[in-house]
Parts: structure tokens; C-alpha cells; sequence
């Protein structure tokens, strides 16, 4: 099957060669969403599952079929869920035993779906709700270690106004969480404004975390192997926003310590040192971003659209 393409690679560095071909463009394999996230490539199922948070769906795409709707309500299963302009699903990932794991912003919870990924149903086991007795707000984005801990980010954008004044925040920061095994849930740091997309570089030492704030529109990288954890910049793009669709945002790390991060004019590729390498160049936002298993594809969700492009 052939597909539109759409976007461009822009190399800054000559290292960026091992790791797509300057020619490249992204085929648009779906489109028709109002605002798709959190891909995540299924290598035992051969499907792409991403959520459309607006809608409170997710999809599967597959090569066969193409999209279909795979579960729904993905994110907010009570009696009122319109009141929110996302109330669904957000980050997607799956468990140590493949079980699917879901960000969910209505239900403001990560969420364990109990059912076997070939037999979604809408119904979930809560890994995370609470921290010190007060609800979260919306957790957006999730990464398991080795070990089987729960990382996650909690930013607003779930509640109904989708601000840190909401009535109905109840923490008054915005966290990065960890999970230990034993469920206890335990701040990382309350000093990020925005926390959004999250993913271990491959020492499983250092967190790096898209910050999705227009004034601050930076990554910072979390080092677990300090007595404090405390944000140190990564690489700030607030100064190169001008003109741009999109904030830092969902990221992915492959197994070189290579970063695809979503971000002002597309996805932001950097190695380890925070050196940008090169972009993938898109008109419109690009929310997040999914490795295939052989990290030979990047899949892009990028407003309406999902796009599929390339590597080496």
C-alpha cells in the first residue's frame, strides 16, 4: 500500500547519517483524529495503539486493516465525560508481563487495562491515583524501569479547564512520580513546570522529561542517582519557538541513547550529550513519538495524523 507523505529531515550534524537518510519523508498511514497520543508499538499483536485523548478512544493500526477503534472509553469512564476537552488516554505502554498500561486523564490515574490485549475491554486496575492522600491531576506520560518500577509525569491538561488553577486540582505542582513495586508512590520533583513525555536513557540512571510550558519549553534530565533529584536542563528550545507548531512533548530514547523528542517544528533528535543532531520537519504539532521493536521505524503522532518514518 502506498501513502502521502508529508515532513523532511534536516541534518545539523554529520553524526545524524547512522541514523536516518537526509531524504527521507514520513507517510501519513491515519489520519481523522481530532488530537492522537501515546503510540506505542505492539510487536507480538504487529499493531500501533495511540489515543485520540478529545474522543476517549484508542486506536490500533495494523498493516492489514489499517485504523480501527480498539477500546472506548480509554480514559474517563464516568457519566460525565464531555465536560473535559480531554478526557481519554494519553501515554501508553505495556508491563513486564505485556499487560497494556494507560495514562488516564478522566479517570486521573495510571491504570493497568484487566484484560488481555487481544480482548480489550474497558476495564482497569489502579497502579496510581493518589499522592500524600490528594487525587492527581492527569498523568500524561509513563516508563517502567527494568525492575518493574512506574515512572510517571502529572501535569493539568486532563482537568476541565486544563490549568494549575483548576478547581479540582488538588496538589498544587506538577509532579514526576515513581511507583515502587510495593505500590508506594513517591515524588521525584515538584520543580518542572509542565512534565510531560518521559523515557530512561539506557543506564536506567537518568530520566529525561519534556517540559510542555510555552515560557520554558525545555527537556530536563532527572539523575536517580542523586541524594536530591533536581531537574538539570538538558536543552532549552524556548528561544527557537518562533513560528514553530508544538512544545516539547512525548520523547522516546532507542538503545544507543539516541532521543526522538517531540518539540517546536517536529521531532528533535539529540544524542546522549544533548547535541540536536538533526529534525524531523512538520507543519503541524507533533505530540509523541513510538520505536518499533528492531528500532528500524519511528512512529509519529502529529495532531490529526499518524505518520511512520524510516531509520537505520
Amino acid at each position: 500500500m502506498t501513502y502521502d507523505t508529508t515532513g523532511s529531515v534536516v541534518r545539523y550534524d554529520v553524526a545524524l547519517d547512522a541514523i536516518i537518510d537526509s531524504s527521507e519523508t514520513a507517510e501519513i498511514i491515519a489520519e481523522g483524529f481530532e488530537w492522537n497520543e501515546g503510540p506505542l508499538w505492539v510487536e507480538s499483536e504487529q499493531m500501533l495503539l495511540f489515543s485520540d485523548v478529545p474522543t476517549n478512544t484508542i486506536y490500533k493500526w495494523t498493516a492489514e486493516k489499517g485504523s480501527e477503534v480498539y477500546l472506548k472509553p480509554s480514559g474517563d469512564t464516568g457519566d460525565e465525560p464531555n465536560r473535559r476537552k480531554e478526557p481519554g488516554s494519553n501515554g501508553l505502554l505495556l508491563d513486564k508481563a505485556g499487560n497494556l498500561v494507560l495514562c488516564q486523564h478522566g479517570n486521573r490515574q495510571v491504570a493497568r487495562m484487566d484484560a488481555p490485549l487481544q480482548q480489550p475491554q474497558a476495564t482497569f486496575e489502579t497502579l496510581a491515583d493518589k499522592y500524600d492522600g490528594k487525587r492527581l491531576s492527569s498523568p500524561n506520560d509513563a516508563v517502567y524501569n527494568k525492575a518493574g518500577e512506574l515512572f510517571f509525569t502529572d501535569p493539568p491538561y486532563g482537568l476541565p479547564t486544563q490549568g494549575d488553577d483548576d478547581p479540582e486540582k488538588e496538589i498544587p505542582f506538577n509532579g514526576v512520580y515513581k511507583v515502587k513495586q510495593n505500590g508506594e508512590i513517591i515524588l521525584l520533583t515538584d520543580q518542572i513546570s509542565k512534565p510531560n513525555g518521559i523515557a530512561f536513557f539506557p543506564d536506567e540512571q537518568k530520566l529525561l522529561i519534556g517540559n510542555s510550558d510555552p515560557n520554558a519549553a525545555d527537556w530536563y534530565i532527572l539523575d536517580l542517582a542523586d541524594t536530591v533529584v533536581t531537574p538539570k536542563l538538558f536543552y532549552s528550545a524556548t528561544n527557537e519557538r518562533e513560528g514553530l507548531k508544538g512544545l516539547p512533548d512525548g520523547l522516546k530514547i532507542d538503545s544507543k541513547g539516541i532521543v526522538y523528542a517531540s518539540g517546536p517544528g517536529g521531532i528533535w533528535i539529540f544524542d546522549s550529550t544533548s547535541k540536536v543532531l538533526g529534525k524531523i520537519a512538520l507543519d503541524d504539532a507533533a505530540s509523541n513519538v513510538a520505536l518499533s521493536t528492531d528500532e528500524k521505524t519511528l512512529y509519529i503522532t502529529n495532531s490529526g495524523k499518524v505518520l511512520r518514518i524510516k531509520l537505520k
